[in-house]
């Protein structure tokens, strides 16, 4: 069947103006005025916020990269394109500064995150202290503890009591702390130890746990040395330990240093 003339005629026209629009959006992309931070799993909630802060006063939009502390470091060594880190613990910074990857005169402590004790509600699980796991649960989530600064926090408390060795065959691991807060959320896992920043959803309820258990997550973030956009990623930066940043840590349970480093 032959098309009409005004048939070929709107779809000659609907590709003109695809074509059109396309290049208009390659080019607002190319010139918009953005930062790409990576940040560790924790943090989403808390920095989402803050970035959407931080544009609204800037101008500036923040493209934010999630994971576990420990791959984000590995991305940044071999050259991926993030102007600031944020860390789930200072050592990694530190060590980046270290090997000539981060600028050390923006290095900055910016929160000390806390562990809790989540359990999924309908579970119905009597779960009042970390002993309980023993007895009351066949599965357990935590961050991997090998690059996770979280789920290494929770090995150390685990250890503390002397319960890391018992439960081991009840360990699953998640990638970063986001999915393990993810399983413990679906119901997949029944209870977990996971960040108090990402514990506050519905299907949760949690318990924080004791920070003598383990090391104080001291988080710390620094902007990249190869960054092609380094005052904007100072900018930001100082806005997470500004009155305006601080607000939104505390707001997602974390403590304030008293002091910059």
């Amino acid at each position: 069947m032959k098309k009409s003339p005004l048939i070929i005629g709107l779809i000659i026209l609907f590709l003109i103006v695809s074509i059109s629009y396309n290049k208009y959006n390659d080019s607002q992309l190319k010139h918009e005025n953005y930062i790409n931070v990576g940040a560790a799993s924790d943090l989403r909630f808390a920095f989402e916020e803050i970035g959407y802060l931080f544009q609204n006063e800037t101008g500036i939009k923040v493209i934010f990269q999630f994971g576990s502390s420990g791959n984000i470091a590995q991305q940044i060594t071999h050259g991926a394109p993030i102007d600031l880190f944020a860390s789930a613990n200072k050592y990694f910074v530190e060590d980046l500064i270290e090997n000539g990857h981060l600028l050390e005169e923006t290095k900055a402590l910016y929160g000390i995150g806390r562990i809790v004790l989540a359990v999924n509600k309908k579970e119905n699980l009597q779960i009042n202290n970390i002993q309980d796991l023993l007895t009351e649960v066949d599965k357990i989530a935590i961050a991997n503890p090998a690059h996770a600064p979280y789920g290494l926090a929770a090995k150390e408390a685990l250890e503390s009591l002397g319960l890391w060795e018992q439960l081991q065959e009840k360990l699953v691991y998640g990638e970063n702390i986001s999915q393990a807060m993810q399983f413990v959320q679906s119901g997949n896992v029944p209870a977990g130890i996971i960040a108090l920043s990402i514990a506050n959803v519905p299907e949760i309820e949690y318990t924080v746990i004791d920070d003598g258990l383990h090391r104080p997550l001291e988080q710390m973030l620094a902007v990249v040395k190869s960054s092609s956009k380094l005052e904007e990623a100072i900018a930001f930066a100082d806005f997470v330990n500004s009155p305006k940043g601080r607000n939104v840590m505390e707001k997602y349970g974390f403590r304030i240093p008293k002091e910059r480093e």
